[in-house]
């Protein structure tokens, strides 16, 4: 059976970060990269907030360019899911989709986290082209304009703060009457004077235009669930901010995790409660959630790897 001294499960910032540095440790990875190879920042287009881009980058672009510098040091990078992860004993036993198994002294978790979206077709036409899940990410290119935030909880409000700061105005689209954010987030709201908030209303369809591979949002029809009116907004940026769910269903009852499925990691460490398996990322971080912070774990990750190993 095949054995490695590290192996990452998963790829993007978090995963090719952590392969940077275990490669240069001469801990000779495997990486194998998961369905969505590059993860989340594949989806997006131009990335404008990770260092050392001053003209800015798109995500395919970043993430390729990241899984190059790996290979360059070593790293043996796969395309394959795993699918089931062994934790009783060292060295870990892990199953591949493909039917292969492997031995690993140490493996570093970078599956990422999936952002939840409302499930509409147009929403999913319009992804990278007016449409995001990331308001710090993506909220600069809307500088000026107006949008739209959808959600009732602290992350639909802090990201419609967020964007107030930025753009002209803010249309904060919930389902219910009341918010479900923390009463210091909805004091924040409701003091912004550019946030209206559209109560009881749901998403009927985004709209805007498509010339080939050029898409532009300017607008989101939009239901009032009690008064039954029916209308357009119009938007040019509209963010879903109705939570993330972390890629860890093959880690339930193996690994500690918070009630909604993020990996718990010890203070000042990307280390689980498993000696010898490390989260990075996404998967890990429910606060942060940016390439840079992924990156940054992604790299911790690596180092306490390699000083388990030495201290075996």
């Amino acid at each position: 059976m095949e054995k490695t001294k590290c192996l990452i499960i998963g790829s993007g910032p978090a995963g090719y970060t952590a392969a940077i540095y275990a490669a240069r440790a001469d801990l000779k990875p495997v990486m194998y990269e998961g369905m969505q190879p590059g993860g989340q920042l594949t989806t997006t287009t131009e990335v404008d907030n990770f260092p050392g881009y001053p003209d800015g980058i798109d995500g395919p672009t970043l993430m390729e360019d990241l899984k190059k510098q790996a290979e360059r040091f070593g790293t043996d990078t796969r395309w394959g899911m795993v699918t089931n992860v062994d934790t009783s004993q060292r060295p870990f036993k892990v199953d591949i989709d493909d039917g292969d198994q492997i031995m690993a002294e140490t493996i570093i978790i970078a599956t990422g986290a999936t952002a939840q979206y409302l499930g509409l077709e147009s929403e999913e036409r319009f992804k990278g082209g007016g449409v995001s899940a990331c308001a710090t990410c993506d909220g600069f290119f809307y500088k000026g304009r107006d949008v739209a935030v959808v959600g009732g909880g602290d992350t639909a409000a802090e990201e419609a703060t967020y964007l107030a700061n930025i753009v002209n105005k803010v249309y904060l689209i919930h389902r219910r009457d009341e918010l479900r954010a923390s009463k210091a987030m909805v004091n924040r709201v409701l003091k912004t004077p550019n946030i209206e908030i559209l109560w009881d209303t749901e998403v009927k369809e985004i709209v805007g235009t498509e010339q080939g591979f050029t898409k532009a949002l300017d607008g989101a029809i939009v239901f009032n669930k009690k008064t039954g009116e029916e209308r357009k907004i119009d938007i040019e940026g509209f963010f879903v901010a109705i939570g993330h769910t972390p890629n860890t269903e093959l880690f339930k009852g193996k690994l500690d995790m918070d009630e909604t499925g993020y990996l718990i990691t010890k203070p000042d460490s990307t280390a689980t409660n498993i000696p010898g398996i490390f989260a990075a990322g996404d998967v890990q971080d429910k606060h942060y959630r940016q390439a840079i912070t992924a990156a940054g774990t992604g790299c911790m990750a690596a180092i306490e790897s390699e000083r388990f190993l030495g201290e075996q």
